[in-house]
């Protein structure tokens, strides 16, 4: 009980932190302190170390380069303070996860599954991470980059949109919270796999890069993308786009936002994680 009570105050604080900051809008804030809750004071340490290293290096990394965005913002996203959809789509697989993994470890101490739940949590928030730095740092390339579908070159923010910087930051996003897992497991933290650390690194990176690919794929061909008949320009806004004009869909499916893309991108990293351990074992 001290221990979740402790793991509580920890997750609702920095999400108070991250609120001020302006990192989380109020009902981002709230829905991160539900996750950090769940998290930190049911998951433990290493899930907590995951949960931060995530959360601290994608927001950092939003707040920095919302300057150098602000144009791509204004058609394709929401902007650097998530709400609480973006809080649920990227942390809320990995939430469930380590819920279920309090549950489990409690009803079946001796569970074969436990480790397999720690490999889809960490893949899933490597997954979330490599989508923002792939986002953020792509922005850095000195060429527009190409829809994944026919690699024609569009605005920088598109749906879909892939690039050599981005591509690289994405996969070094994705490392980053592997290398946060592998430490943590090496030091007693979290369910042991019996695989070589490389390999549980090198799997854990596949995994996030994998649910990162998914999300441009999805991005590029389901993702509902509008049109603006006054300004000609393809956007994520809808049913009014930024000058005040009625958007179109232009394409994909109408339900099909970039929550639920970030949703797929987390689960499809987390599944591609454990099948990865599977095929290793």
């Amino acid at each position: 009980m001290v221990e979740f009570l402790i793991g509580m105050a920890v997750g609702v604080g920095i999400a108070y932190l991250a609120y001020r900051a302006r990192a989380l809008n109020r009902e981002g804030g709230i829905a991160a302190g539900v996750l950090g809750t769940v998290v930190f004071g049911l998951g433990g340490l290493a899930w907590a170390l995951v949960m931060l290293t995530f959360f601290i290096s994608s927001s950092g990394l939003s707040k920095f380069f919302n300057a150098n965005k602000a144009s791509a913002d204004a058609e394709f996203a929401k902007g650097s303070q998530r709400d609480a959809w973006q809080v649920a789509a990227n942390g809320g697989v990995g939430g469930i996860l380590a819920l279920t993994y309090f549950i489990l470890v409690r009803l079946f101490p001796a569970s074969g599954w436990l480790p397999f739940l720690w490999i889809g949590f960490a893949a899933s928030l490597a997954g979330a991470n490599a989508d923002t730095w792939g986002t953020e740092l792509g922005a850095l390339n000195p060429r527009k980059p190409v829809l994944l579908t026919n690699f024609r070159r569009v605005p920088p923010g598109t749906s879909g949109a892939v690039s050599l910087v981005g591509s690289l930051a994405a996969l070094a996003g994705s490392a980053l919270v592997a290398g946060v897992a592998v430490l943590a497991g090496r030091a007693g933290w979290a369910p042991e796999l019996g695989l070589r650390v490389w390999l549980v690194f090198v799997i854990i990176t596949t995994g996030g890069f994998l649910g990162a690919l998914v999300d441009s794929l999805l991005g590029a061909t389901l993702q509902a993308i509008y049109y603006c008949p006054v300004c000609d320009k393809h956007t994520e806004k809808h049913p009014t786009h930024t000058c005040g004009a009625q958007t179109v869909r232009a394409r994909g499916l109408p339900w099909l936002n970039n929550d639920w893309v970030n949703l797929a991108c987390t689960l499809s990293a987390g599944l591609a994680g454990v099948l990865l351990v599977l095929i290793f074992l």
